[in-house]
């Protein structure tokens, strides 16, 4: 009886919640220029450190959260000169020649496009029969599997792109 009693209690203890544990350490940290930055790992020596709370609190756990105010946005000074500011771009490493869906339909299509990475010519080729090497660049050689046919050569460039 009293193992039970023991059992339940160590039960209960290991499905209680702790409280601060989706909390997490976030610091925000303010430049010379004032430029804010947000980092878990802590700041440099030039820049104000902040601790900042970082609770996602769960829903319907206290106090509402209020949301944001569309009436206080102010436009900024970039954007009013008709700059366009790209956020998050990806960079192929090809110089971003071929959209992804351009991309990908090459290598549906088993063709082979300017800007491509070797990744890709593989995944529209397969692997090479044969790769040659000269100057810094490469070569992929592939051989039609059937008598008779064609061979075809793909180079790439210093950085692993498709030249044409």
């Amino acid at each position: 009886m009293r193992g039970q009693h023991v059992a339940a209690l160590l039960a209960a203890a290991l499905l209680y919640p702790i409280a601060d544990s989706s909390a997490a350490s976030v610091f925000r940290c303010v430049d010379a220029d004032g430029h804010i930055t947000f980092t878990r790992h802590g700041c440099t020596d030039d820049q104000q450190q902040h601790l900042q709370d970082a609770r996602n609190h769960t829903p319907s756990s206290g106090k509402p959260i209020p949301l944001a105010d569309p009436g206080r946005r102010t436009t900024t000074a970039s954007a009013s000169s008709g700059e366009v500011v790209i956020v998050g771009q990806q960079d192929d490493g090809c110089g971003n020649l071929l959209t992804s869906s351009e991309r990908r339909q090459a290598i549906i299509r088993k063709e082979v496009r300017r800007g491509m990475s070797r990744t890709d010519v593989e995944s529209s080729l397969g692997k090479p029969d044969r790769v040659t090497s000269s100057n810094g660049q490469q070569r992929y050689h592939y051989r039609e599997k059937r008598k008779g046919g064609s061979s075809r050569q793909v180079s790439f460039d210093e950085a692993g792109c498709v030249k044409k």
